[in-house]
């Protein structure tokens, strides 16, 4: 229990409602508004911006100082001493594994990694001009009816086991949706590779023997790692929202997928690639810069600044390496739409405008240089992206199922009529 209390005193009544505070490890301390109900009122928070809607001990967000947290590690370095696979085992377990750990998860993944045949037949029945991200919904779903009997998410070893399934299915998948979608043959998992080269493989491979630069296989680690989880933001909370009434986890993952589909969410890095291609050319760039900067023009710059982060994305140091030795790799360093990003990027970095509102270059705008360069579709950037937060996703379903909870029920401020009449 907590000492410390916060007192509501409400206009026109004698008595005040006392609150509980409880002391976050670090950020800011919340107040337990939960006996608001019985004395007859509850908060109203559009947007859930001010309300913490459960405990977690996996990532935390500090927006103005530049900060994410991974189970207490900051980002940037797990981004240069980890892999996608040892962060995942830390999201899920609450610590880094030590070798024989590590081996046993990776091999526990691949080992997970083929798709049932039915969820391959579904994903070649959807038109080849279907969005990837319908096709991923709809195949990770699949997978609730395809392993439905084998998980009670009472027990530890189910959902070990459905974290192996779910963790090793999804870069298949995306592969698969990628292959349909182009009218090519599926290319199967080959577990000599890792997890990232695998996932390149399967994706503009032919063959399960086909090469793969590991510097390429890298740079595609690091976008899985770096998207790997982001706290509650409006997916994450839907996968607790939705496990929270007991549902079977790829259902509560898929319905994740749905919400990070939308444009404000999971398309920021599809919006940088169409808005260097509006530029259309770097003699472009100053009168773009110009529009973005007059308040009446509806032009913004895409891949700058973050509703998180007021200072800088931590990521994004990250993954200007990486896309820096993915363009060096491939020779692309005078391609014409990455050359007016390396342009945006400097005036980023150097013009006053930008310093002074803190605009700089996010995740989403080196990542699209990078699936860009590998020669990902833009329709397909989202699915990367739910491909890497599918850990962050079931992570947090299983830190709520794992101990008591409660089904989520949000209130309403509710301004339509009272009651009335059904007229005679």
């Amino acid at each position: 229990m907590t000492d410390k209390k916060a007192r509501l005193t409400v206009d026109g009544q004698d008595t005040s409602v006392e609150l509980p505070i409880y002391e976050s490890a670090v950020g800011p301390n919340v107040i337990d508004v939960t006996s608001l109900t019985k004395n007859g009122f509850f908060t109203y928070d559009p947007g859930f911006m001010s309300t913490a809607s459960c405990e977690s001990q996996i990532t935390f967000i500090d927006g103005g100082k530049g900060v994410l947290l991974h189970r207490g590690y900051p980002i940037d370095q797990l981004a240069e001493h980890s892999d996608y696979l040892e962060t995942c085992y830390l999201l899920l377990k609450g610590e880094l594994p030590n070798q024989e750990q590590k081996q046993h998860f990776v091999q526990a993944v691949k080992d997970s990694s083929e798709v049932a045949s039915s969820v391959a037949n579904l994903i070649q029945s959807f038109p080849k001009e279907a969005h990837p991200m319908a096709v991923m919904c709809s195949a990770v779903a699949a997978l609730a009816a395809v392993y439905n009997d084998e998980i009670d998410i009472t027990k530890e070893a189910d959902r070990d086991q459905t974290a192996y399934r779910l963790i090793g299915q999804m870069p298949t998948l995306a592969a698969m949706t990628y292959k349909h979608l182009k009218g090519e043959d599926f290319v199967a998992s080959n577990p000599a590779l890792d997890y990232a080269a695998n996932y390149l493989n399967m994706t503009f491979g032919k063959s399960t023997d086909d090469k793969v630069s590991p510097v390429l296989a890298k740079a595609m680690d690091r976008i899985f790692l770096l998207h790997a989880d982001h706290e509650q933001n409006a997916s994450t909370s839907t996968v607790r929202l939705s496990g929270s009434s007991g549902t079977n986890p790829f259902a509560a993952i898929a319905a994740g997928i749905s919400t990070l589909w939308g444009p404000a969410h999971g398309g920021a890095n599809e919006a940088v690639l169409n808005m260097l291609e509006e530029i259309g050319s770097v003699d472009n760039i100053d009168t773009y810069v110009a529009k973005a900067k007059d308040k009446a023009d509806p032009f913004r710059l895409m891949g700058f600044g973050h509703r998180v982060y007021k200072n800088f994305d931590p990521r994004a140091k990250v993954m200007k390496q990486a896309a820096d030795e993915v363009l060096s790799e491939l020779g692309l360093e005078n391609d014409p739409l990455l050359a007016i990003a390396k342009k945006l990027e400097k005036i980023a970095l150097e013009d006053e405008y930008f310093i002074q509102k803190k605009l700089y270059p996010n995740v989403d705008f080196y990542s699209g240089i990078i699936m860009k360069a590998l020669g990902i579709p833009t329709e397909m950037f989202t699915v990367i992206f739910a491909t890497g937060r599918a850990v962050g996703w079931y992570a947090h379903w299983d830190e709520m199922v794992s101990k008591p909870y409660k089904i989520g029920r949000p209130r309403q401020l509710y301004t339509g009529y009272t009651q009335r009449d059904y007229p005679a």
